[in-house]
């Protein structure tokens, strides 16, 4: 029997990943998205990869109103949140944005799922729930530091949110998944991430950088307690990060999960800085980039980077392409969209 999948935000970058990997196996997949940080680029490029035409609503999660009629029209095994705000920078100078949207929306999930009788939630959560960790690396039992930034916040406040919800309403299951540094793109280059304006992410910076579009990267700070004074990031490829929420999926609509709220971080284990994963762009790619070192940046923590042999003991689940592999790819991302304008 086939299963359905709610995508929320499902046109933005991980979560076009995601849809991806879920229609691959097997599952069929419903998208919905605001479309307020994105384009229909990467929905396009689902629906070119799949060889099918995925399901779309265009609507906004803050509205219950629609999500109650998403959820009365269609038949939804599991849902997977990604409708959210998501820069730490932006978060720290409009608070009140981010706790309206990131917090309101999940909640109408939780209460059209509870409204429905019923259904698994995949809550994507972030390590920034560990705020400044004591001890590296990060392990689901670290406990969660007070918030860098109100984007973490509302990550800490959304699992609680689930937590409760699984706990008081028969028939909701949760899943949190704990993402460390998202980065690259698909192999076919057909969806990547595409960012509105100027990109808050280290990544398409470093690709707009090369290709252009940017005068200069800036590196925020060189004087962290680190070996080159740059911080500690646990990146992970985009594919191996969406081939987790397969895996999740099925643990969810299986019987494997041994409690009815589970948490799980979703990383590489390995800790990379900042200019070494710049640095490794150029190599990989045969560039030179232009770069200059800035002050540090509010809400940001010096190092972070995870324990995940927890999904890998669980679900069987583990990062599998290298670093080359993956900057390689989000090269390949930025020149299709340049030849593509």
């Amino acid at each position: 029997m086939k299963r359905t999948v709610l995508v929320s935000g499902g046109a933005g970058y991980i979560g076009s990943h995601v849809s991806v990997e879920l229609s691959q196996a097997g599952y069929d997949v419903i998208i919905a998205d605001d479309m307020s940080n994105c384009d229909d680029t990467n929905y396009k490029g689902v629906c070119r990869i799949t060889g099918k035409e995925i399901p779309f609503y265009r609507m906004d999660f803050c509205d219950m109103d629609a999500v109650s009629r998403l959820f009365a029209s269609e038949k939804i095994d599991a849902v997977i949140h990604f409708a959210a705000f998501k820069a730490v920078g932006e978060s720290v100078a409009e608070p009140l944005k981010y706790y309206r949207n990131n917090l309101c929306s999940f909640m109408n999930i939780l209460q059209a799922s509870r409204d429905a009788g019923g259904c698994n939630v995949l809550f994507s959560s972030s390590a920034t729930v560990y705020g400044q960790a004591s001890r590296l690396p990060v392990t689901e039992e670290s406990p969660r530091l007070p918030a860098t930034s109100p984007y973490g916040n509302t990550k800490q406040i959304c699992e609680d949110m689930l937590r409760d919800s699984v706990a008081a309403y028969k028939g909701i299951k949760g899943i949190s998944l704990r993402y460390f540094n998202p980065i690259g793109a698909h192999p076919s280059a057909l969806i990547g991430e595409l960012p509105r304006g100027v990109p808050n992410n280290l990544v398409p910076y470093i690709t707009q950088t090369a290709i252009g579009k940017r005068e200069v990267l800036s590196i925020f700070g060189n004087d962290y307690p680190t070996p080159d004074g740059t911080c500690l990031r646990d990146y992970i490829d985009i594919v191996d990060l969406a081939k987790a929420h397969v895996c999740t999926v099925s643990r969810m609509l299986g019987s494997g999960m041994e409690d009815d709220y589970e948490i799980f971080n979703i990383g590489t284990g390995r800790p990379v800085s900042v200019l070494e994963l710049v640095k490794g762009f150029e190599r990989v790619n045969g560039l030179k980039l232009n770069y200059r070192f800035a002050p540090r940046r509010p809400g940001d923590v010096t190092a972070i980077w995870a324990d995940p042999s927890k999904a890998e003991r669980a679900m069987g689940w583990k990062a599998e392409r290298s670093l080359d592999e993956t900057l390689a790819s989000a090269w390949a991302w930025e020149k299709h969209l340049a030849a593509n304008k």
